[in-house]
């Protein structure tokens, strides 16, 4: 993230409710007024995702900081996909109280809305926005005062989200052959999901929804051509190197997608003030420290991919770049039409990136200024001219 005040906010906040968390409870007893050997409170959370993911890993991280932070007194079951519900249930199973909490990604739940993409970082940012500006539009800019109101009186869940693992930016997908341009896409079977799959149905593709687990098996059968995910290490412990060999990167379908870890709204209310305050600090110091992490896996992952299991990591060409863009516009226009919840979202989302963009454009360096200077990339060589060995 290149957003440092963002960083020591976080950095500042978990260390200030860590010490708050202890001051509490060695002054007091817990807030709910039950006796100290009772008040330890687990919390079931499922996720949907497997156990061996990254994404996993997150929420294993989030109920260790909660744990931490409250001195013990809440901890967080953590629950893999499947485990309770199967992995596209745990949004309903959490309404239901059937589980306490789950952890996903909003665009799962577009069948509801599809506004429900928006708060999951839809495609192009939004409108050019990165991890730290679409954060803002959450804290900033009322996105999570109407990510609450979408599910609670738009959807009538009882529910209250907050945002999670930021898993992007996501790469184009593995296919089974080369791909040159949009062209290629015509007729290839590949697993998509929520809104993307509208975006490369435009495109061509013929789109499969499925869970992660499924995407091996499927691609082993012959159901499915292609198949996007994440990338770097989520790939490569799903082990999608095994069936395709060509991985394009980068995709503009996610390149801000941000997760997300939901309570049931009855068991938040159940909280005391500083839980819920704890919980709140938990999110964000993982967002944080998660992303770091993560980074560096997906740096050692490529290298893996690239050495050890010969996959071909190929730049997307930019004529499906940019097609990607303009399917996913035209799916938002048809959307916003028809749909006045989207429409207040998507038009929420524009008005802050339209001040954030162009001003961080104007202030920060582009990436690959400083990159190029230390690591500059390998030209091709030019037609005639024999490659030194």
């Amino acid at each position: 993230m290149r957003n440092r005040s963002f960083s020591l906010t976080v950095t500042a906040m978990a260390a200030g409710f860590f010490l708050g968390a202890t001051a509490v409870s060695a002054q007091q007893p817990p807030a709910s007024g039950a006796p100290a050997a009772a008040g330890i409170r687990t919390l079931k959370i499922q996720s949907s995702w497997p156990a061996s993911l990254t994404l996993q890993d997150h929420l294993r991280y989030f109920a260790e900081r909660v744990e931490k932070l409250s001195g013990g007194t809440l901890k967080i079951e953590a629950l893999a996909a499947g485990q309770v519900v199967p992995p596209f249930e745990v949004l309903d199973a959490t309404h239901k109280k059937v589980i306490d909490g789950y952890h996903s990604i909003a665009y799962y739940w577009v069948g509801k809305n599809k506004a429900a993409a928006l708060f999951a970082g839809p495609p192009g940012g939004p409108f050019g926005m990165d991890h730290d500006d679409y954060m803002g539009w959450l804290y900033e800019g009322g996105g999570l005062e109407m990510w609450h109101d979408f599910y609670q009186n738009t959807l009538k869940l009882k529910v209250i989200a907050f945002p999670a693992h930021p898993s992007s930016p996501q790469a184009l997908g593995w296919f089974k052959k080369p791909i040159k341009s949009v062209a290629d896409f015509k007729g290839l079977k590949c697993r998509q999901t929520g809104l993307n799959a509208e975006m490369y149905a435009k495109l061509g593709q013929a789109v499969v929804n499925l869970a992660a687990g499924e995407i091996v098996p499927a691609a082993q059968r012959g159901v499915i051509d292609c198949a996007e995910w994440v990338g770097g290490v989520e790939d490569l412990r799903l082990g999608l190197h095994q069936v395709f060999k060509y991985h394009y990167t980068p995709g503009m379908h996610e390149n801000n997608s941000i997760g997300e870890v939901g309570l049931n709204l009855d068991v938040w209310n159940s909280l005391t003030p500083l839980q819920q305050e704890i919980i709140r600090s938990a999110v964000k110091d993982t967002f944080l420290s998660w992303s770091i992490r993560w980074q560096k896996q997906n740096a050692d992952a490529i290298k893996e991919m690239l050495e050890k299991h010969g996959v071909k990591i190929l730049r997307t060409p930019t004529d499906i770049v940019i097609a990607s863009l303009k399917a996913w516009d035209e799916i938002a226009a048809e959307e916003m039409a028809k749909n006045p919840v989207f429409k207040k979202v998507y038009d929420s989302q524009r008005e802050y990136a339209s001040k954030v963009v162009p001003a961080k454009r104007f202030m920060f360096p582009p990436y690959s200024f400083a990159a190029n200077y230390y690591w500059p990339e390998a030209k091709p060589a030019a037609k005639g001219e024999s490659k030194k060995k």
